[in-house]
């Protein structure tokens, strides 16, 4: 699925599009901010996100523009935090409102989500793709070619990291922050425990040795 972003930020622009690659999605950005409405014409995305405070024309504009001949899904991204700036946008033609800044995973998850209820493709959009490898993310079932394991939830969040990140190494502290966000209280152990059993559980489904680790680094999740 194609999602364009219209953003003149350049951090938070690529920081999406790193994010949102990591999930499958194909993503493009705007690069010049005047024909806004001929590059949607040209790149047909099923989702835009669109920023307020443009150069030239804002995205009330644009937004404007792109209702005359699309319904395309339109999220809002805004510093503006006034609760006239998200009916406004509402009332141009937009379709939800994220609001700067923002956590990131919050911002994927209202995208998944408009994108579920626009399109009714549930299925493959709950379903992470990486190789022979996918991860259901309704039934935290981890799948090798016809073979499957169930994961407990801290067992899915790793897992799920890890094709995020596939191939390359994700560092302890970064597993650590997405498993136990609201704990200051684990350390590596705990995790190493985590990451032993998946392995056994890998181990049933004929992947041994598919999570390798990097010395006083992290781990990653190999392709086969």
């Amino acid at each position: 699925m194609k999602i364009f972003i219209v953003e003149d930020d350049v951090t938070i622009r690529e920081s999406f599009k790193i994010e949102l690659e990591k999930w499958d999605y194909t993503v493009t950005t705007a690069e010049e901010f005047n024909t806004i409405d001929q590059q949607v014409k040209d790149e047909e995305p099923h989702i835009i996100l669109l920023d307020i405070n443009l150069p030239s024309y804002n995205g009330y504009y644009w937004c404007q523009e792109i209702r005359k001949f699309s319904t395309v899904p339109i999220v809002f991204i805004s510093s503006r935090q006034e609760s006239m700036d998200q009916i406004m946008a509402m009332q141009m033609g937009g379709d939800d409102f994220i609001e700067k800044p923002f956590n990131m995973n919050v911002a994927i998850s209202k995208i998944q989500a408009l994108l579920r209820r626009t399109y009714e493709f549930k299925k493959d959009l709950n379903v992470l793709n990486k190789g022979e490898y996918s991860l259901s993310l309704d039934t935290m079932t981890f799948t090798y070619r016809d073979q499957s394991i169930e994961c407990t939830h801290t067992e899915y969040l790793i897992i799920q990291l890890l094709l995020q990140n596939f191939t390359h190494f994700v560092s302890r502290n970064t597993l650590i922050e997405r498993c136990w966000e609201s704990s200051h209280f684990i350390d590596d152990n705990t995790l190493a425990v985590n990451i032993a059993r998946l392995r056994k559980k890998l181990k049933k489904i004929g992947l041994d040795g598919s999570i390798e680790t990097k010395k006083n680094y992290g781990y990653r999740l190999k392709d086969v």
